[in-house]
């Protein structure tokens, strides 16, 4: 028996399988070979075409079983980890009616901020457990206002990994934390928003079937069978954001349990099961893979837009010279960058920031003095104190971080971003051997076979803090720290 599990984001498809009976992940793949591309037809905007995930899910599936060698049957569930916050429209035959407003699209900012007013900060809180901000339902509320005649056609509004869900199972179908990461949903009534839905005008029976995160959910079609080569009827049982789904696949269980990613995006997120509400604009509180009305388990999240995509861009201005030769060229620079700082601001507006969209910042260039290795620290430096700022914040809205918990990939392959953030908070950063989509496949079996969730995940590498280090690091975050409080906020 083999699980496969897909990690859907915003620039790549993953997917993976995973042998249920050794425990062992059989293969993994990740399409296309660039990133997908992200479209801004005005400044702040950011759509991508639904119908492109589609397709590398399905180019992703066949290249899997082929380079796993298994016959297509041996696969038994299906797990699916996806974007968060992204908005897909779609007319009863499940067409999609227009490309996905993601979740870095800042469009609907002041449709959140209104309706914070309206609904009032004591409704959100007791409620919503944020504020409406920048998220899902925000930008419905926009195609209502702006793309009226294409709301009408709207049969349901779904998430991203819903909409995957619907093309591989033609059931359309949500979950709990799926409505809450959109701020759809009222904590205190256990149901969607009545308030919310009312203010933004949307219609109730826009909202599919809510369905648990780990549960037999829908089945494969004979259609969706004929185009990612998957058997027919094997069942999705498993669905989650991917940041709770980073969470699962990292060991996060229990409160008190904190992990961290630096993708496209930067987002450290804790589990609690109290929740304080003292940053409802900049901290985002979302209920659990596991919540339930009798037993509330709370991820708190905080997100920077500008992470991973601002290496990106880094990297093509360079030349595309590659993430391991950039981190090379970081090593001999000392910390502070010799006075240059990057604030990694240019990817719509950042709710840790109180949604203002700052745009991105080079600062205290010296062209005596800077060149380009100075240039990969200084980025590398500014997206790590970036995050360090937002865990400040999340500290403030009740959060204790003693470990950090983070997967082998993306921006922590970085020794000196990894000493940063270690060496600045004073905090141990232990990276384990997994990914999201491996995680998704293990979570698709996780109510069936939860002997699996107590096998050890590997630790690859610990990142400890040197005290020795402290007081330079912690030096030159606060002197990035004042110029961003003084001259850009």
């Amino acid at each position: 028996m083999i699980a496969i599990g897909y990690d859907v984001g915003s620039s790549f498809v993953k997917a993976a399988l995973f042998d249920i009976e050794s425990g062992k992940s059989l293969a993994v793949e990740r399409v296309p070979e660039v990133e997908i591309p992200i479209m801004a037809y005005n400044i702040g905007w950011a759509e991508q075409d639904p119908l492109l995930w589609w397709e590398y899910l399905c180019k992703a599936t066949k290249s899997l079983i082929k380079k796993a060698d298994i016959k297509p049957d041996q696969i038994t569930s299906i797990g699916i980890s996806y974007q968060m916050h992204g908005l897909v429209l779609v007319d009863k035959d499940l067409n999609v009616l227009r490309k996905s407003i993601i979740w870095c699209d800042s469009r609907a900012t002041s449709y959140g901020q209104k309706a914070f007013e309206s609904l009032s900060r004591s409704y959100c809180k007791q409620h919503l457990l944020n504020s409406p901000g920048n998220f899902t339902a925000s930008k419905l509320a926009w195609v209502i206002e702006n793309e009226p005649s294409l709301y009408e056609k709207t049969y349901k509004f779904m998430l991203p990994g819903d909409f995957l869900v619907a093309k591989l199972t033609g059931e359309t179908q949500t979950t709990i934390n799926g409505l809450s990461e959109g701020i759809f949903w009222d904590f205190k009534n256990d149901s969607p928003s009545e308030a919310l839905f009312k203010h933004y005008k949307i219609d109730q029976s826009l909202v599919p079937e809510i369905v648990p995160n780990f549960e037999e959910q829908a089945k494969v079609s004979k259609k969706a069978s004929e185009s990612t080569g998957l058997p027919i009827g094997i069942p999705v049982t498993y669905r989650a954001g991917d940041q709770p789904n980073n969470a699962f696949t990292l060991g996060a269980r229990n409160s008190g349990d904190v992990v961290a990613t630096a993708g496209t995006s930067g987002v450290v997120y804790a589990l609690t099961d109290k929740f304080s509400g003292n940053e409802l604009t900049r901290v985002n509180t979302f209920a659990h893979l596991n919540y339930q009305s009798h037993e509330k388990t709370f991820g708190k999240l905080l997100n920077l837009n500008g992470a991973g995509i601002q290496y990106r861009w880094l990297n093509q201005l360079m030349g595309s010279l590659g993430y391991k030769k950039l981190n090379h060229m970081a090593i001999d620079v000392p910390v502070g960058s010799n006075g240059l700082m990057v604030f990694p601001f240019g990817n719509g507006a950042e709710r840790m920031l109180d949604n203002k969209n700052l745009n991105g910042h080079i600062s205290n260039i010296n062209f005596n003095i800077h060149d380009n290795s100075h240039m990969v620290r200084a980025t590398l430096e500014g997206i790590a104190f970036a995050l360090i700022y937002g865990i400040e914040i999340l500290k403030n809205d009740g959060v204790m971080i003693e470990q950090l918990k983070v997967g082998n990939d993306n921006l922590f392959l970085s020794d000196e971003f990894s000493k940063t953030i270690a060496n600045t908070l004073g905090v141990s950063i232990e990276m384990l051997e997994a990914t999201g989509a491996e995680g998704a496949a293990k979570a698709s079996i996780y109510k069936l076979n939860k002997e699996t969730d107590k096998e050890k995940i590997k630790v690859t590498k610990t990142i400890r803090p040197n005290a020795n280090s402290y007081d330079k690091y912690y030096k030159a975050y606060e002197n990035w720290k004042n110029q961003l409080t003084n001259n850009l906020i």
